[in-house]
């Protein structure tokens, strides 16, 4: 079922009010141009039959009022001849061409009416369809500056991301850094204690045998 049934439909709709309810805006209004150029395709194609209606009765218009004008002369002709029953009769079918020629006067006044109020109602229905075309174009690039923020924002989200991974891998080195210092450190440590163990034996050792080498000496004499 389409969004519009009729020309006045789509000329009085208001496109807010569809857009504020419709739950797709940008297909929404996809339709409805696609409504509107359907309608306007017909609504033309109603123009050109209305124009070649006008075309139509003018040609009829032409030809009875020729016929009119023949049965005014013939009418005149018959007087002249005295043939006055004639020129009853002549005026009798002139009579009659006025008649029709008034029928398509009115015939065609109303073609006109119509053409002209088709033709007002076509203009409003192209100002809606530019207005659509233009919300349309509005809404993509709306669209598309809200991609394209999107992207950014990701793109800056995952570089916050690596920037933070780096501080982590950074800090970590740092804390490897001091680990292999404190062991250096240690081990240095441990060598130091082991030679000051060492010296301080050889001094002892040296110590003893001067006490004894000193006790033996008394014991001779």
């Amino acid at each position: 079922m389409s969004i519009f049934s009729r020309l006045a439909d789509i000329i009085n709709a208001n496109l807010n009010t569809l857009l504020d309810k419709a739950e797709d805006p940008p297909k929404m209004v996809r339709l409805i141009i696609q409504e509107m150029e359907d309608e306007l395709v017909r609504e033309r194609s109603n123009l050109a039959r209305f124009l070649a209606e006008k075309k139509d009765l003018l040609r009829q218009t032409e030809r009875h009022q020729e016929r009119l004008d023949e049965w005014q002369n013939k009418a005149e002709l018959a007087l002249t001849k005295g043939r006055e029953d004639l020129a009853r009769a002549a005026l009798l079918e002139k009579s009659k061409q006025a008649g029709l020629l008034k029928a398509l006067e009115r015939e065609q006044r109303a073609v006109e009416e119509g053409m002209d109020k088709l033709a007002e109602a076509i203009g409003a229905l192209e100002a809606k369809l530019a207005d659509a075309r233009a919300r349309q174009q509005a809404m993509q690039l709306r669209e598309r500056s809200a991609q394209s923020r999107i992207k950014v924002q990701e793109q800056v989200r995952r570089s916050e991301s690596q920037s933070a991974i780096d501080k982590f891998d950074h800090m970590e080195r740092k804390i490897d850094e001091l680990e292999a210092k404190a062991d250096l450190y240690s081990q240095s440590r441990g060598l130091d204690q082991a030679f000051a163990e060492l010296e301080v034996d050889d001094a002892i050792n040296k110590e003893l045998a001067k006490l004894k080498a000193k006790m033996n000496k008394g014991g001779d004499s």
